[in-house]
Parts: structure tokens; sequence; C-alpha cells
């Protein structure tokens, strides 16, 4: 095969991975908002296993996203900063 298809094959196969990757994240993320309802309603804030397993779940994803270069630490870093801020402004989380 010629160059350019190679490169369009590979360019395709690194699409079906992004998209792979990001539908995965917005799985993972949607399973998480069900954990933490769930604790919500049950009132089962600490040591809640499913709760943790959500979690590390996503964190895996956010941590392949970054491993595929959609994002880097530094920019990761900077939106925590805003938002912290945020939530010291308009939640009681900070203190």
């Amino acid at each position: 095969m010629n160059h350019i298809i190679m490169g369009m094959l590979y360019m395709e196969l690194q699409m079906d991975k992004l998209q792979e990757l990001l539908t995965i994240t917005m799985e993972e993320c949607g399973e998480l908002i069900q954990a933490c309802s769930k604790a919500i309603r049950c009132d089962d804030f600490h040591n809640n296993k499913k709760l943790i397993e959500e979690i590390g779940d996503v964190q895996c994803m956010i941590d392949l996203i970054h491993e595929y270069d959609l994002v880097s630490l530094d920019e990761i870093n900077n939106r925590v900063g805003v938002k912290k801020q945020k939530l010291k402004k308009w939640s009681s989380l900070y203190e």
C-alpha cells in the first residue's frame, strides 16, 4: 500500500480509538452520577464501595484521555484551580 492509504487507515483507526475513549468516558461518568445519586438517597457517604468503584473508573478514563494527548496535565490542573475558586465563592465546600 502506498503511504497515503496507510496514513488514512492510521487516522481512521485513531479516530475509532478516540471515539471509543470518549464514549466509554461518557458511560463511566453516567455510572458515577448514578452512584452519587444512590449515595444521597441511601445516606451512604463513607466507605461506599460503589462510589469508590465509579470514581476509580472515571479517574482511569481521565488518565487515558491524558495519555492519548487530548488534554495536558497543565490544562487539567489549571482548570482544577479555576473550579476551586468558583467553589470557594459559590459553595460551602471550601471555608
